[in-house]
């Protein structure tokens, strides 16, 4: 059995590569990705020479190199789980160009490819943000309207209304999963947690939006591909799925669990200018991927940052290649209040 998974290397992909590897002990991967920011081969270089496990660098809007990875998974991938992304809404804000041509382009030239090679399943992973903003109360669920606020947002519900119109236009077995938002091992460290984590342990500000009230639905990265993959082999081609965590936090609140676990002091917080356009809440209703697919989120937020605090402190090299000279750029760029207080490193 073998699978062509695309942004393999970054964070939600590294974490589903593994899980299915272990899961599946008769299945081989075929790994595209381009390596952008959020992508770095190293992640999975132990896997690399198992016989299971090839990684191609490539753009997923190129169809010589989609068609590249095909061949390599042996002409007819028993599934396409397109996992590549933009995916950072930030940056989408300031360059909603690279949001668009990957995630939908890319989408686009992967799904002709699955039907030129007649692929068995097409799962889009997309993400909760596509249905915009919710108030205090009420949560959504797959029938809920697209409404998404921000470019980054915009590009992945594009990208969910070309998978539609390939499974109604030409019969494409194709899924897609929306997830709340996830944490755990591997996340680049522009994102939330292990910002604030990584910045935590350099007793350097954490930056926080606002007055930090926004609520967001968090899902453990691992229980997330868990719903992945529960999808792929189970789910319903033509359906979505949501994959939403059990816990829901404040910002604010948020961030000072994670100092509270760390042993540091919550006035390392330090409130920055707030994001355009910034969603109020979110929060998913996961019913049907519980009913129909018996998947069930196992970590609690607790537990989870317990691990994800863990993972970092126990990956100092990485956190240090990933926190570059690139990284610090972006970072005195959107958070230019804090540069006169400590320099990333």
């Amino acid at each position: 059995m073998q699978w062509l998974v695309t942004g393999g290397a970054g964070f939600i992909g590294t974490n589903f590569i593994r899980l299915a590897l272990a899961a599946h002990p008769d299945l081989s991967i075929v790994n595209l990705d381009k390596l952008t920011y959020a992508g770095n081969r190293q992640n999975l270089a132990d896997l690399e020479g198992s016989g299971r496990y090839q990684f191609l660098q490539g753009d997923i809007c190129l169809p010589a190199h989609v068609e590249r990875a095909i061949e390599l998974a042996g002409g007819r991938p028993a599934a396409i789980i397109n996992i590549a992304a933009e995916s950072h809404v930030d940056r989408s804000i300031t360059a909603a160009g690279e949001c668009v041509r990957t995630n939908v382009l890319g989408t686009q030239v992967l799904l002709d490819a699955a039907r030129r090679c007649a692929a068995q399943r097409f799962l889009q992973v997309s993400t909760d943000e596509i249905y915009g903003s919710l108030g205090p109360a009420g949560r959504f669920h797959e029938r809920s309207p697209l409404a998404p606020n921000s470019p980054y947002a915009a590009s992945k519900a594009a990208a969910e209304l070309l998978v539609r119109a390939a499974v109604h236009t030409h019969g494409v077995p194709a899924i897609i999963t929306r997830g709340s938002n996830n944490y755990g091992s591997y996340q680049t460290p522009e994102k939330l947690i292990p910002l604030a984590i990584s910045n935590a342990d350099a007793g350097q500000p954490i930056p926080l939006y606002g007055n930090g009230a926004n609520i967001r639905n968090w899902i453990f990265v691992e229980d997330h591909c868990r719903g992945i993959l529960a999808a792929l082999e189970r789910g319903r081609p033509g359906e979505a799925y949501n994959l939403g965590g059990t816990d829901e936090i404040e910002n604010r609140a948020l961030l000072g669990q994670i100092l509270g676990l760390m042993g540091k002091p919550s006035s390392l917080i330090r409130p920055v200018p707030d994001r355009p356009g910034h969603d109020f809440r979110y929060s998913l209703d996961s019913t049907r991927a519980i009913t129909e697919l018996g998947w069930t989120p196992q970590i609690g937020l607790t537990e989870g940052l317990a691990r994800t605090i863990a993972w970092y402190r126990s990956n100092p090299a990485w956190t240090a290649q990933s926190r570059d000279s690139k990284f610090a750029a972006y970072y005195q760029g959107q958070y230019p209040t804090l540069h006169h207080e400590a320099a990333p490193r």
